[in-house]
């Protein structure tokens, strides 16, 4: 019997570093419209994501997903489905 694990957040990204062993730096962009000026914005920011999967090459785009804090700055994961 599966049991539902709550809303855990899905972002999408571009694999930025692969070298570290089981973890890949994921860069997340936004993009919003200025509050002020109304101009588009676009925003960058880096995760740290755990893979255990297959190896993952620089400018790959995968989904990770929030999980339980993993180490210190590890908070997602690579889905699996990548």
């Amino acid at each position: 019997m599966e049991e539902e694990r709550g809303n855990r957040k899905v972002q999408k990204g571009i694999v930025i570093s692969n070298k570290m062993e089981k973890t890949v730096v994921v860069k997340v962009e936004r993009t919003f419209r200025h509050p002020k000026y109304g101009k588009v914005v676009t925003r960058a920011k880096k995760f740290y994501a755990h893979n255990d999967s297959a190896p993952l090459q620089i400018g790959d785009e995968v989904e990770i997903v929030e999980t339980r804090p993993i180490s210190k700055l590890k908070r997602w994961r690579v889905a699996a489905g990548n």
